[in-house]
């Protein structure tokens, strides 16, 4: 269903932590224009964690309308109180969203069947497609791949955003879900070779700031150009560094305001980016192109 650079949208805030609504429609429009092929709204780098129920469903409305058809939305619903997760789906769908974005329950630390029961109660009570994400790294679970292999067997649970950073799953998640189960990486340095070994795409950090070479590096990558992919992707390569030097989304929303296309807000517990990083994202930047 979905394919190429998915951005994971940062939501803009205020200084004081506010949602800046203005921002948010005029990254909706930066996005389009750039040629990202579809938006996630309200992932975790959205900072799904610190909105509350009515901001999140209002971010998630406010880019479906934004956004009018033109590119897939996929809003973040996932949490770790899985009648939250129903929730926030149902809305979701309610609004037309084209698909939903689980993370796994986080601080829970769930056995796999726990996983497996908590994203077949979602798939059964809200009929849409929904993409599992396994992020161990900030979540303490891990999503192993015989676990998805047993969920791909439920019909609207349609791919996983594989997180861990090991290209090897891709062909054990396969061989267990099928061909036609959609693998996306979130880890925006090794893109390509999760493409080219068998992958969709990425749903990615770095797309927030250089959207049209992270396109352009997946339509190389899936067209099997690795060459191009990787001629692309080079200038990318310290923007995959540098926006990780704190918490995502730390970096990555600094680096937006430093472009003007957001206030500098970030909402506790989170943190402006500190200022021994600055000088290395914004060369970082500069070396991709966005940033003179």
């Amino acid at each position: 269903m979905f394919s190429g650079s998915m951005v994971a949208l940062v939501t803009p805030m205020r200084a004081d932590g506010s949602l800046d609504d203005d921002s948010l429609r005029k990254l909706v429009e930066f996005h389009i224009s750039q040629g990202t092929d579809a938006i996630v709204a309200v992932g975790t780098t959205g900072e799904s964690a610190t909105l509350n129920v009515e901001e999140h469903c209002d971010v998630i409305r406010k880019v479906v309308e934004q956004v009018n058809g033109r590119i897939p939305v996929i809003a973040g619903t996932g949490a770790n109180s899985t009648s939250e997760a129903i929730e926030l789906t149902q809305y979701a769908k309610d609004l037309k969203v084209d698909a939903v974005l689980l993370v796994t329950p986080y601080y829970n630390k769930p056995t796999q069947e726990g996983m497996y029961l908590h994203f077949k109660a979602i798939a059964e009570a809200v009929d849409i497609p929904q993409i599992l994400y396994n992020v161990p790294g900030r979540t303490a679970s891990d999503l192993l791949p015989e676990t998805v292999g047993r969920l791909a067997q439920i019909s609207n649970i349609i791919g996983i955003k594989e997180a861990t950073g090991d290209v090897s799953r891709v062909q054990q998640i396969k061989q267990l879900a099928g061909d036609e189960f959609e693998l996306y990486t979130g880890e925006d340095a090794n893109t390509i070779d999760f493409i080219l070994a068998g992958g969709r795409g990425i749903i990615s950090v770095t797309a927030n700031v250089a959207p049209a070479a992270m396109h352009e590096i997946c339509m190389a990558a899936l067209a099997g150009d690795e060459a191009r992919a990787r001629e692309i992707n080079q200038a990318l390569v310290p923007l995959h560094q540098f926006l990780f030097v704190e918490a995502n989304p730390i970096p990555v929303k600094w680096a937006l305001s430093e472009m003007g296309l957001i206030p500098e807000g970030i909402r506790l517990p989170m943190t402006v980016l500190s200022e021994k990083y600055h000088q290395s994202v914004r060369e970082a930047l500069i070396t991709a192109g966005v940033l003179n």
